[in-house]
């Protein structure tokens, strides 16, 4: 039987932008097989959804909240989101 697949949105407080956060999220997510999208918020921050099996958004959390040798994470906020709509893969950047 194949995994289930999960999703998750996330934003991520700190240090986390201009530190190549984006990218650091983009290949994780891609190495772990997840669809969704990373971006730069205006308020400092950087968001996105991902979606993938369990473990592969676990993993993915991990590494979200240790951050890019460069950046320093704060805070990861992590939920499931109530929409559900089609997540490109593979996993984007948007500006």
């Amino acid at each position: 039987m194949p995994p289930s697949t999960a999703r998750a949105a996330f934003r991520v407080h700190g240090f986390v932008q201009g530190v190549g956060f984006r990218r650091f999220a983009q290949r994780s997510a891609q190495a772990l097989g997840l669809a969704g999208w990373v971006r730069n918020d205006p308020e400092g921050t950087v968001s996105g959804e991902a979606e993938g099996s369990e473990d592969a958004l676990t993993a993915f959390r991990s590494q979200l909240a240790q951050g890019p040798a460069f950046g320093a994470v704060d805070r990861l906020d992590w939920e499931t989101p109530a929409v559900r709509s089609s997540l490109p893969f593979p996993f984007e950047l948007r500006r």
